[in-house]
């Protein structure tokens, strides 16, 4: 046999080998590349491409493109995306311990929202792995305020207002207000305030920002009702068909992605409200009336939130409150 065809031979193996070696995920988000969270899960994913040597590659699709945001958790599920990011809160329907974080006043800083997250984690962990999936790290939003178009010093202003629902908790308060709640996805918001199909919602100014809401909406209220945390998720399968070495990366990676997430809501959170204040937005103290409403509100939606979460709520409460400083 002639030397060069064994060569080419020998080539073309040793090729198929390093391309059987490499892993490739797909990481779907509903949010614009430009969000912190987004640059956030990038920054992981090319942690986890230098760490393994380019071992495994996770490729990270912005913005709805792979899947809608209300379709990444079913898509992860089910295989067709190894990995994905979603809002916990707009999960509670499928379980009460996904939208803990978006019961207003129970953890309205960043030093609570830790504490409810440290408390809530292990039972987190559990509902995810019931479903085929693995929590990888969360990260909270700024904490959330009222956008409106018009001045409000109650909830009885937010009275028959088309208000943006999009989780289980902000729908809640819609019907307990009174108002009018339309499912819109953070990648349609921008529209839909644009034409009128939405007039009011509670979000974060991160949220405010990137939906140009300054173009339609003049006001946020700044109550920083609640954190509601983003998580980064797996499905255990693909995480497990991983060697050790790679399944330690992507842990490390998502731990360093956990800390620099946190820091960075947070000192994000000033950035956001003054460039919204730049572009005409007027960041507004809630009245007294309004913060006892809402107040109110809380206590309603945690009575029913304790109701349908049992006994896996009251351990993750009562670890809460033991933490309380």
């Amino acid at each position: 046999m002639h030397l060069k065809p064994v060569l080419a031979l020998a080539a073309l193996a040793l090729a198929s080998v390093g391309a059987a070696a490499q892993t490739k995920w797909d990481l779907p988000s509903g949010y614009p590349a430009s969000n912190f969270h987004t640059e956030n899960i990038t920054q992981f994913a090319n942690d986890v491409d230098k760490a393994t040597a380019g071992k495994l590659k996770i490729t990270v699709h912005a913005n709805g493109s792979l899947f809608k945001a209300n379709e990444i958790k079913r898509a992860v599920q089910g295989g067709q995306a190894q990995a994905g990011e979603i809002i916990l809160a707009n999960f509670e329907n499928e379980s009460p311990i996904y939208g803990l974080d978006g019961v207003p006043f129970l953890a309205s800083s960043y030093a609570e929202s830790k504490r409810l997250y440290d408390a809530q984690k292990p039972v987190l962990d559990a509902v995810l792995g019931k479903q085929g999936m693995k929590l990888l790290y969360a990260v909270p939003w700024p904490p959330q305020g009222i956008f409106t178009k018009k001045e409000i010093n109650s909830v009885a202003d937010l009275r028959g207002i088309k208000w943006r629902a999009y989780s289980p908790a902000t729908g809640k308060i819609a019907e307990l207000v009174g108002a009018i709640p339309v499912t819109i996805q953070a990648a349609e918001l921008s529209q839909a305030l644009a034409t009128g199909v939405v007039e009011s919602y509670i979000s974060s100014v991160s949220t405010g920002f990137d939906s140009k809401t300054y173009e339609s909406t003049k006001y946020f209220y700044d109550t920083q009702a609640w954190l509601p945390k983003n998580a980064v998720f797996v499905n255990k399968k693909s995480f497990e068909a991983l060697d050790p070495a790679t399944q330690a990366a992507v842990t490390q990676a998502a731990a360093a992605a956990e800390l620099r997430g946190w820091k960075t809501s947070q000192e994000k959170t000033e950035w956001y409200k003054k460039a919204l204040t730049d572009k005409g937005m007027k960041i507004m103290p809630p009245s007294p009336k309004l913060m006892a409403d809402m107040r109110q509100l809380g206590g309603i939606m945690l009575a029913d939130w304790q109701k349908k979460a049992g006994a896996d709520g009251e351990t993750i409460l009562k670890a809460y409150n033991v933490a309380k400083p």
